[in-house]
């Protein structure tokens, strides 16, 4: 008996460890699915853009009516393709991680620059936002919800 309460308290130890492992790993993976989707847009690469987002995505952004995934890949697309300015994202500020199993749910500070075309002047919009992630099939997170304003 004394072997066998020894063997539970063992493995109640061993629980939060690995449950904490795979927090840790969620959220690094996370982190790296906001770096890559940066580098992505920052470098051009429109065939990968829309590839953060779920197909059934919902989002509000300060004020403007509710859209969804084509609004959004159409958006972006259009911005990259725009002679007239350069688009560009900072790394985004992630203020929280909050996963639970295959949700997660990421307060985070974007930052956008534009450039106009042969100006020097740059204008900046720091957009605070709350994106809600889902984990895919495949293992990878898409964003499913967002939520964000300029401040």
């Amino acid at each position: 008996m004394r072997l066998a309460l020894r063997c539970l308290a063992a493995l109640a130890l061993l629980v939060p460890v690995s449950v904490q492992a795979d927090v840790s790993e969620d959220e690094a993976a996370l982190r790296a699915t906001l770096e890559r989707w940066t580098d992505d847009f920052n470098a051009g690469r429109a065939d990968r853009i829309c590839d953060l987002f779920s197909t059934d995505l919902r989002y509000d952004y300060r004020g403007f009516e509710e859209r969804g995934y084509a609004d959004i890949c159409a958006l972006l697309k259009r911005s990259l393709a725009d002679q007239k300015r350069t688009y560009s994202y900072a790394a985004p500020q992630v203020k929280e991680v909050l996963v639970s199993g295959d949700q997660a749910v990421v307060r985070l500070v974007w930052t956008l620059t534009v450039r106009p075309a042969g100006a020097t002047a740059l204008a900046t919009s720091v957009e605070p936002g709350m994106d809600i992630f889902h984990r895919q099939p495949d293992g990878s997170w898409k964003i499913v919800r967002y939520i964000a304003y300029e401040e």
